[in-house]
């Protein structure tokens, strides 16, 4: 398993639970990627905050597996900053006419109207963000409350990006639904909008800091500060990996990593196509400005959602409303100000404490706290953590997919290793997947895997807690005709 972040530890965990070894190579210090938990001065702090939703019963299945009665059962409260408002997300008719106003909402649906009388003619056309989120709300909406965030979030502007992030994050979503919804309080029909998720007491990092445990005492490995130097391709397989000045000969490969970096680290090179379809992939990195500041919780939100332009930061998390473990003083309260970027630009590269009095004037500017009561802060910078959806990247990622098709004994999973903006949880299917493919032969498609567009958080029945073993009948099934002493699947 190359990466230690929520699709490695998955596929290492079920493979170490079937009986056969494992290694799971992870570069950094600590496990769960981006879904890490920090810690600092006794601060825990989220690298982006992680819900733990889903509709898959499989994942729920799992969770509840590893951290049972240490998942708590959080209320979901949001809300969006914008043009000194906030403004309760999901949307309620009388906050929104008391703070965006009659009048703004007459254009907004006088817009929507337009859009609809054009639909029609512009069926099939519909390829960038822009294009896609005008169609379905109208583009008074969308100049109010998607571009300034959007281009904030990605770096880019909206025409840049591909219609497919759109219709995979926020498909279900339309400007009729989001009406019913504040006129009707029905928090049925737009779940994104969730009311309720679960949250490992002590942060996400719990979770798989627990996954990483369990895979060890099942007689797996996981090998930290160990980062992967060469991946060694013969005769249409990988023959070993090479990490921490080790060879590792492979019998099969599950990569988390970056298509980008995989494709840099196979020896021999791929061809000149490929190489040149994997530099072209971006990807947004950001960072997590934590401030520790004196009094009790500043607001009861999760997370505050900020469209402001006039301040870069783009998202603000309560780690206290998450859970109180989070902090451990009562006296004090401590947010993350999540800034995106990209690696090596000028906020970036700024150092820690001009990184600190930056977010501290900007806390203050949105209303937040005073400057005076922010005693210090924590800066972690998270590069690779959104791969980016820009015009060419569907041409680029099938070049590589042609390329990886030649390989039989490699597959990639997750977020970074499909170039697919997925949660957790659907980086944890591709996981599972892929491991029965390695382990029971079977020959799942693990780019279909939340291939058809739908909405992360589109509402289903939920599913009830209850302790099950994780390892999937084709895992099971194939656990003893398939271990073989000595082998290992990296």
């Amino acid at each position: 398993m190359l990466g230690a972040g929520p699709a490695g530890l998955t596929a290492g965990y079920v493979v170490a639970r079937s009986g056969r070894p494992v290694v799971v190579f992870e570069s950094g210090d600590q496990v769960g990627g981006l879904a890490r938990t920090v810690l600092r001065d006794g601060y825990r702090f989220d690298l982006g905050g992680h819900r733990f939703f889903t509709k898959s019963d499989e994942v729920q299945r799992l969770w509840h597996e590893v951290l049972d009665d240490e998942l708590l059962v959080r209320e979901r409260l949001s809300r969006i900053y914008w043009r000194g408002r906030f403004i309760d997300y999901p949307l309620r008719l009388s906050d929104v006419m008391r703070k965006v106003g009659g009048v703004e909402l007459a254009r907004c649906a006088a817009s929507y109207a337009l859009a609809l009388a054009r639909r029609g003619a512009r069926r099939g056309e519909q390829l960038t963000f822009e294009d896609w989120v005008c169609d379905r709300f109208g583009r008074r909406l969308f100049e109010l409350f998607f571009k300034s965030y959007t281009e904030k979030v990605w770096g880019v502007s909206t025409s840049q990006l591909s219609a497919d992030w759109a219709a995979q994050r926020i498909r279900t979503l339309s400007f009729s639904r989001v009406v019913r919804a504040a006129l009707l309080n029905d928090g049925a029909d737009v779940r994104s909008l969730i009311e309720q998720f679960h949250y490992p007491r002590f942060g996400p990092g719990q979770m798989w800091e627990a996954m990483a445990t369990e895979t060890v005492a099942a007689g797996g490995q996981v090998r930290l500060n160990a980062r992967v130097s060469r991946i060694e391709l013969a005769d249409g397989r990988v023959a070993a990996v090479h990490a921490a000045g080790e060879r590792i000969a492979a019998d099969h490969v599950i990569s988390s990593l970056a298509l980008r970096d995989v494709v840099a680290l196979a020896d021999p090179p791929p061809p000149v196509a490929v190489r040149r379809a994997a530099a072209g992939l971006r990807y947004r990195d950001f960072l997590t400005v934590a401030l520790v500041v004196r009094g009790e919780d500043l607001f009861p939100d999760n997370w505050i959602y900020v469209h402001d332009p006039g301040v870069r930061v783009g998202r603000i998390q309560n780690f206290r409303a998450w859970s109180p473990e989070m902090v451990p003083d009562p006296g004090r309260t401590c947010v993350g100000l999540e800034y995106f970027c990209f690696e090596g630009d000028e906020l970036w590269n700024a150092p820690d404490d001009e990184l600190v009095a930056g977010a501290t004037r900007e806390l203050d500017a949105i209303g937040l706290a005073p400057a005076d009561r922010v005693e210090t802060g924590h800066v972690v910078r998270v590069p690779k953590a959104y791969p980016i959806y820009d015009a060419d990247y569907d041409a680029r990622v099938a070049t590589i997919r042609g390329w990886l098709a030649g390989i039989a004994n490699l597959q990639q999973i997750g977020r970074n290793g499909l170039h697919r903006y997925n949660n957790s949880d659907h980086s944890m299917l591709t996981a599972l997947r892929a491991a029965e493919n390695a382990c029971a032969g079977t020959e799942h498609d693990l780019w279909a895997v939340n291939a058809d567009a739908e909405y992360h958080e589109e509402a289903r029945p939920a599913a009830q807690p209850y302790r099950v073993a994780p390892v999937t009948p084709a895992l099971r099934a194939a656990a003893d005709e398939l271990a073989v002493a000595g082998q290992s699947i990296e």
